[in-house]
């Protein structure tokens, strides 16, 4: 596919090291990639390869020890070299919901915090559930899911801020493999319902080649991305 539009997020030779001196360790050279709306990626490579450290680069948890992150106006909040607020969703491998709040409650939360009346809220959380095949669950704590339904409802609660970017670091790396591609669909249609990008790390061969575009972590170091800016 070929786009002009600017990127979501660019990474410019981006590093990260990990302590100093004789200890230190880099956990990324110079990545340098570009995501652009639309986008199917899966990062690929092994534990302890430096995929989630460079997910976290391009979700803003992380900063880099050199090189550039940046995020444009249109997602973020007008300083392209600042994390955005709000504009990227993110789902990760250990349990995220609120263990005290309902299903609903979860997925309700970040709109009710957004300041969206109470009927859009509600109407919102149902059809989030609804897309993630989870609206059964509506009533349930977290304590009562399994680990693919607690997943597929973070995805629901993803899906309701509608972000433009879609992260998720090894969502299924603690599943089962049905409960895992039920998990890779829910972000799937996700992304889809909204238009959001999609990046996922994963070292799970069945998942990464469900997704077009493939980029592969080795001892750090990034390849098969296309250079940041670069048309599509």
């Amino acid at each position: 596919m070929t786009s002009n539009e600017e990127p979501l997020v660019t990474s410019r030779e981006a590093a990260v090291t990990f302590g100093t001196g004789h200890t230190a360790v880099v956990a990324v050279h110079g990545a340098t990639c570009a995501v652009h709306r639309g986008d199917r990626i899966a990062i690929s490579g092994p534990s302890g390869s430096g995929k989630s450290t460079l997910l976290h680069l391009l979700a803003g948890l992380e900063r880099p020890t050199s090189g550039v992150i940046d995020w444009p106006s249109s997602i973020g909040p007008g300083d392209p070299s600042a994390a955005p607020t709000g504009s990227i969703g993110l789902v990760f491998q250990t349990p995220s919901l609120i263990p005290t709040l309902t299903v609903a409650e979860n997925v309700a939360l970040p709109l009710q915090l957004a300041g969206l009346e109470p009927g859009e809220t509600a109407r919102r959380t149902i059809a989030c559930l609804d897309v993630v095949d989870a609206a059964s669950l509506y009533d349930r704590l977290p304590e009562e899911l399994s680990g693919g339904q607690a997943q597929r409802v973070a995805v629901a609660r993803v899906l309701a801020i509608r972000p433009p970017l879609i992260l998720a670091d090894e969502p299924t790396g603690q599943l089962d493999h049905a409960s895992g591609q039920r998990v890779i669909d829910a972000l799937l249609t996700a992304a889809d319902e909204i238009g959001a990008a999609l990046v996922i790390t994963t070292h799970d061969v069945t998942i990464s080649t469900r997704l077009p575009t493939h980029w592969n972590m080795h001892e750090g170091r990034l390849s098969a991305a296309e250079p940041a800016g670069a048309n599509r």
